[in-house]
């Protein structure tokens, strides 16, 4: 059984005010509370023990594009494959930015306000490209799995060769899967198995993304997000941690580097989730029916 704590962060407008010393901000609409150890050796007493956050130098230059390519339906397409790509070129960049500002934060005992804003920026920017990669790969293999159930598949390859008065690569393309498909129709079983090895994942990036880009609670329809865009400088690696929101309670907390790291490691998972297991996790992230009160 997982027990939800009620959410602490409903308090921190008031902490603001009453510790306002302590905090920074960013323009009038969001703002970074951190604080920082006297000096690095408190700063590696109070590490000892956390995620196990590889550094920059221990990463290669294209894992996402790696992990990524190796779902069905994603290897055989070059568009899908450039912009993980372009994932992988940028999270090389912002990585360097998220460790520059925790040595700032060590260096300076407060937040360095123009770098957090900078690293706010592309964190978010980042977290939406990665978002939608996933969602239009995720949206075409359920297509495929539609179409194989409703005996579809030949009336979409009849589609998609139609001649439409000039070349078309794009439709090319998705002739080309459907195709591959109806030659070896075991590779809807690995469809089905990469839409479950990604689903966990999918949905923290999901509730994240609606939070800070529509300001909504993920799967709270007509909800109103209690902080969208805050975040705090994860103390292990310098990402900043944004909440995942689940109404009155805090679901935990998740990172641009979270998101990066859960992407990279779908290369190296033995097995899917069990449909058992997804069904628990999506119980999880729908929070408890009733908030009850705030402690």
């Amino acid at each position: 059984m997982i027990c939800l704590s009620p959410r602490v962060t409903y308090f921190l407008p008031y902490i603001r005010v009453i510790l306002s010393p302590l905090m920074r901000y960013i323009g009038d609409e969001v703002f970074i509370l951190g604080r920082c150890p006297m000096d690095e050796n408190d700063f590696a007493e109070e590490t000892w023990g956390g995620p196990d956050y590889r550094r920059p130098e221990e990463i290669g230059p294209s894992e996402i594009r790696q992990a990524l390519s190796s779902l069905e339906l994603f290897n055989d397409d070059p568009f899908l494959r450039m912009q993980a790509l372009n994932l992988d070129v940028v999270d090389g960049f912002i990585i360097r930015l998220e460790y520059g500002v925790l040595q700032k934060l060590i260096d300076q005992e407060a937040t360095p306000i123009p770098e957090v804003a900078f690293l706010l920026a592309q964190s978010q920017m980042w977290i939406f490209a990665a978002y939608e990669l996933m969602r239009t790969w995720r949206q075409r293999a359920k297509d495929i799995i539609k179409w194989t159930d409703n005996g579809g598949l030949e009336a979409k390859l009849q589609e998609y060769e139609k001649n439409i008065g000039f070349p078309h690569f794009g439709r090319e393309l998705r002739a080309a899967q459907i195709k591959h498909v109806l030659t070896d129709p075991a590779i809807i079983d690995k469809v089905k198995s990469d839409l479950r090895l990604t689903h966990m994942l999918f949905a923290r990036i999901q509730a994240v993304r609606v939070s800070i880009a529509k300001h909504e609670v993920s799967g709270q329809k007509n909800s109103i997000a209690l902080m969208p865009g805050y975040a705090r400088i994860n103390k292990w690696c310098g990402a900043l941690d944004f909440d995942l929101e689940g109404g009155a309670y805090s679901l935990g907390d998740i990172s641009r580097r979270d998101i990066a790291d859960g992407i990279r490691t779908l290369m190296t998972v033995d097995s899917p989730p069990t449909p058992d297991e997804l069904r628990e996790f999506d119980a999880f992230m729908r929070g408890p029916s009733t908030a009850g009160p705030i402690l």
